[in-house]
């Protein structure tokens, strides 16, 4: 039986998360002066980062932004037809 297991969780995976582990914890513990100073230019390093990694979901392929538009228009007319059905329900709870 074959089992799909992801590489941090095989123990590969669990020695290297334990390497990076013990290898930040002596690298703050003895330059924990060096780290401190440079911690604001770190922050900063990691906005474009978090853009590049976090933004993978707004690709720009046309199979995708069809498959996005229909949705959003079968949205847009289940939305329209709940606002009209509520419109008419408290136009005919006021009465005439």
């Amino acid at each position: 039986m074959a089992k799909n297991c992801l590489f941090w969780f095989s123990p590969k995976g669990l020695a290297v998360l334990g390497m990076i582990g013990a290898a930040s914890y002596f690298l703050l513990m003895e330059h924990r002066e060096h780290v401190v100073q440079w911690l604001p230019f770190l922050i900063l390093l990691l906005c474009p980062l978090m853009h590049l990694f976090m933004h993978h979901g707004h690709s720009h392929r046309h199979h995708q932004k069809e498959r996005t538009h229909n949705s959003t228009s079968e949205d847009n007319e289940s939305y329209r037809r709940g606002y009209e059905a509520g419109q008419k329900k408290v136009k005919d709870e006021r009465g005439p």
